[in-house]
C-alpha cells in the first residue's frame, strides 16, 4: 500500500499543478480579455465622442423668423433660410410691395421672384480658433440676419470693381443664383454695432462699430476680429467680426467681409 500509494503521489501532484497553471491561464485570459474589451469601449466612446450644445448663442434671436430656421444639431447649427431679403430693393421687381425704384442701379437679369434664393448652411456651435486661417471662397460664405447671403470681396472669379454698378442701395445684387450683399448692408446696419450675420466658420459679423466701447474698434486682426465683449454676451468676451472701416474704393462704401476666416 505505502509503495502504491507514493507512486500515486506524483500523479495528483502532475495533476494539481496541471490544474492550477490551466486556473491561472484562464485567469489571465479572462483579466487580459476584459482589458482589451476595456479599451475597445474606450476607443468606441472616443471615436462617437460629440460635443453636444443644448443652447442656441442669444445673437441667432436677431435674425428674422420669417425668413430664417436655426436649430441645433449636435455640436452644429443648422441655418435654413429662403434667401429672401426683408428689406426694400430695387432686386424685388415692379409690382412688389418691397419694390424700390433705383434708377441709377444697372440691374441684373434676375429678380427676386423669378429665383431661387434659398440656401441651407451649417456651422460649429462653437467655432474652432485654434487653427488655421482659411481664405474665404466664392458664393455663399455666410447667412444676414435679413435672411440673404453674404459674399466676398469677388465677382465672378475677379475683383468686385466690374459688377459694382449693379449693387443696389445696400450693397447688394442677384448673381450668380441668389440676392447677397458684398458691402455694408445699410438696410439694417448703417455706421452702428448692429449684428450683420453669422459666417460660414460660425463667427458673427457685426457693423463698424463696436458695442463695448461704442466706437470703431482698433485693435481688429488680419480678417476684422477680436475679442471684446457684444450685445449678445452678457458680459461675456468672444470673438466677432467688424466691418472693416475702410472705404472700398470704386463704391463709396465698405466691404462686408473680405476673410480670412479664423473660426476653422
Amino acid at each position: 500500500m505505502k509503495k502504491n500509494s507514493l507512486k500515486r503521489i506524483p500523479q495528483v501532484s502532475f495533476v494539481l499543478a496541471l490544474s492550477f497553471i490551466t486556473l491561472v491561464a484562464c485567469s489571465s485570459d479572462s483579466v487580459d480579455d476584459d482589458i482589451t474589451e476595456e479599451i475597445a469601449n474606450n476607443d468606441d466612446s472616443d471615436d462617437d465622442s460629440e460635443e453636444v450644445v443644448t443652447e442656441l448663442h442669444a445673437a441667432y434671436a436677431a435674425f428674422d423668423s420669417d425668413a430664417v430656421t436655426v436649430y441645433l444639431d449636435g455640436s452644429e447649427v443648422v441655418i435654413e433660410t429662403t434667401g429672401l431679403p426683408n428689406h426694400e430693393t430695387v432686386y424685388w421687381g415692379e409690382g412688389n410691395s418691397l419694390y424700390r425704384e433705383e434708377p441709377d442701379v444697372d440691374i441684373t437679369p434676375s429678380i427676386m421672384s423669378s429665383n431661387n434664393n434659398a440656401t441651407t448652411i451649417r456651422v460649429d456651435a462653437t467655432p474652432d480658433l485654434s487653427g488655421s486661417s482659411v481664405a474665404t471662397d466664392f458664393n455663399t460664405i455666410g447667412i444676414a440676419v435679413s435672411g440673404s447671403s453674404i459674399f466676398n470681396d469677388q465677382e465672378g472669379g475677379g475683383a468686385l470693381d466690374a459688377a459694382a454698378g449693379s449693387l443696389d442701395w445696400t450693397g447688394a445684387h442677384i448673381g450668380p443664383g441668389v440676392y447677397h450683399y458684398h458691402l455694408e448692408p445699410k438696410a439694417f446696419s448703417d455706421d452702428d454695432e448692429n449684428l450683420i450675420g453669422v459666417l460660414l466658420d460660425g463667427v458673427f459679423l457685426y457693423g463698424r462699430k463696436c458695442n463695448s466701447t461704442g466706437d470703431y474698434p482698433s485693435d481688429l486682426d488680419s480678417s476684422g476680429g477680436h475679442t471684446t465683449a457684444t450685445q449678445y454676451t452678457d458680459g461675456a468676451e468672444e470673438y466677432h467680426y467688424h466691418i472693416i472701416n475702410e472705404i472700398y474704393s470704386t463704391t463709396g462704401s465698405y466691404l462686408a467681409f473680405a476673410g480670412p476666416y479664423q473660426g476653422y
